[in-house]
Order: structure tokens, then sequence, then C-alpha cells
């Protein structure tokens, strides 16, 4: 096998992955003992990969949490022809679209994340982006994926503090009025106020004192000369000092991640998973690391990785509401199927 092969393999989260029970474990005692790691979840919180920071670096994953990991800044754009999407056809978006549409109007859920994968025509490689792009929050393993994550999870400082960011809203920056549209929009803000409600109740179970410091602020991303605005809140909790020999139980409790999901969010993802009929895997799941003292994490959307025969494919979505519009969220589908370029 060829040496670059066989790193590949070895890398391979699929192989590494392990029970809920034993990955919030693992992560429970090296939390507890201060020593550095890496961790994986998948979509439904279902595989968990729990590494030391020396194994996951030597395997070649390579990661950053706004500056902190082993990867380096960015570096400049490559030099690429075409980078084209290829979604999946309108009739089997509208397809799932009318099956989470049915169960909201059978008030089985309120708030559904629908996504889908596109095929990517593109001479850019999963490394290249990795490296150069330009984004709070970084993961790449050889061979099968790259994250250019804009959306953190929840951070844990040494002394209990903890912060999570859900995101809901994304608009065209440059469009008439993008700002007083996206603030004013009734189906953004109820999509945006039933996640911060539901991560609110999700840190609830875990801390206390949970409040929202900040609602519906602004961020930027720019991508190959378009500039979007994307909408976020800050919810924030004290879990206390003694926080480090519970944290995989922390994980298992929040998970899987609300933004991603839906509300209520175990019915919600039993439908996404009937409507959706593709493997998720690791997209919208979560990643991040513990340094020995404090613990950050990503959620893994704005997510590439190659399929089986080499090409690579792009995974999308947004949240479904019963006053959505089916063609305005295919489109905000195709909206987020971009690199974070500058």
């Amino acid at each position: 096998m060829h040496p670059m092969t066989s790193r590949i393999a070895a890398a391979d989260p699929d192989r590494l992955a392990v029970d809920p029970s034993a990955g919030s474990a693992a992560m429970n005692r090296l939390a507890a003992a201060g020593e550095p790691f890496f961790f994986l979840i998948d979509a439904w919180a279902e595989r968990w990969v729990v590494r030391r920071v020396g194994e996951a670096a030597a395997a070649g994953w390579s990661w950053s949490l706004e500056g902190r990991g082993v990867l380096g800044p960015p570096d400049p754009p490559p030099a690429y022809r075409r980078f084209t999407a290829y979604p999946v056809s309108l009739r089997r978006y509208e397809k799932a679209f009318r099956r989470v549409r049915e169960a909201q109007v059978a008030g089985e859920t309120w708030l559904a994340n629908l996504t889908f994968p596109s095929r990517l025509d593109t001479d850019l490689e999963l490394d290249a982006i990795l490296r150069s792009a330009r984004a709070p929050f970084r993961l790449g393993i050889p061979g099968r994926l790259a994250v250019f994550s804009p959306e953190r999870f929840v951070r844990i400082s040494a002394d209990g503090r903890m912060a999570s960011h859900p995101m809901k809203g994304t608009i065209d920056a440059d469009s008439p009025n993008a700002v007083e549209r996206i603030l004013a929009d009734e189906k953004e803000r109820a999509e945006h106020v039933t996640i911060v409600d539901l991560i609110r109740n999700d840190l609830g179970m875990v801390a206390r004192r949970v409040s929202v410091p900040r609602y519906r602020y602004l961020s930027e991303v720019r991508a190959r000369g378009r500039r979007l605005l994307q909408v976020s809140s800050e919810v924030r909790a004290e879990l206390g000092a003694d926080w480090r020999p519970r944290a995989g139980d922390i994980f298992r409790t929040l998970l899987p991640a609300g933004s991603v999901t839906g509300a209520p969010k175990k019915r919600t993802g039993e439908i996404l998973r009937a409507a959706e009929d593709y493997e998720r895997g690791w997209y919208t799941g979560v990643f991040g690391a513990f340094d020995g003292r404090c613990l950050d994490s990503a959620v893994a959307i704005r997510f590439i990785e190659a399929a089986p025969d080499g090409s690579l494919v792009y995974k999308s979505g947004g949240g479904i509401t019963i006053n959505s519009s089916m063609n305005a969220e295919f489109a905000e589908l195709e909206a987020k199927i971009y690199v974070p370029f500058g």
C-alpha cells in the first residue's frame, strides 16, 4: 500500500468511531486528567472519535478553533478555474420538504433543518480548500473531508463558564436593505427564537444561570466576491469549576446540535432522517478540542467530503418552518455552497 494511502486509511474516522457510552467516558477520563484531546462526533451523536492531540495530529488530522490548534493562519487563495455545484433535483427536494411540512401541520415538529448533498465539479483539492478557507473553525481529515465552519457549538472555560452561539439566518449582504430585511423577516425571526430557546433549555440541563447576553447579532462572511450576513445569538451558562470529569456526559446530553436538527429535537431528528434519505455522516456533527484547561467546539457545517469515487460532495441545508417557501429554502441550500477564500 502506498504510504499516503496507508496514512489516509489510518486516519479514517469511521474506523476509529466508538459508541456514545465509550466516547463520552473517554472524554470524561482525559479531561479529568487534564490531558489534551481532539474529538469528532457525528450528526446524530451515535459515533464518537476521541483521540489525544498527539495521536490525532500524527494521523494527519488538522484543526483550528479560532486560531487554536494545529492549523496555521489561512494561506492565500489557491488558483482554480472550476467550482460548480449540482444540487439534488427540485423534485427530490420537494418530496422531502412536503414530508417535513406534513409533520409540521400535524404538530410533530415546528422547526426542522433539512439538508442534502450537492455534487461538486471543481479543480480544487480538499487540502487546498482547508488551508485557504477563512473561517473561525476549520477541520481537515486527509482524503476525507474539509470543514470551514462559522458556528461555535459550545466553549467551556477553565472555571466552568459556558457559551454557545447558535446561528440561524443567512442573506446576501449586497442585496437591497439586507440588514433590515433579515432582521425583520418573520420566518427567520421565528426560526431564530426557536433555536435560541432550544439551546437555552439544553444548557439548562447541564448548567445553571443561563442567559442570552447577545441576541441576533450579525457577522459577515466573504466568498468569491460575495458577502454573506449571518445571524447568531450568544447563550451563556455556568457549569462550575468541577466540570472536567463530566465533559463527555455534558456533550452526550447536549447532542445532537439543536441548530442543525430542530425542535423538538428527538422527533425532528427522526423526521429528518426519513425525509432526507441519505446519511449525513460527520456533517452537522460537532468537532473540538480540550487543551488541558478549556474546551472549544464547532458545528460541522460548510462541509465538503470525498465520495467513494473520489469526487467531492458539498452538504448544505436550512431550517424549515410552517411559514417556509420551498423555493426560497432550496435557494438557501444553494447559497450556502461556497468556499470562504475572501
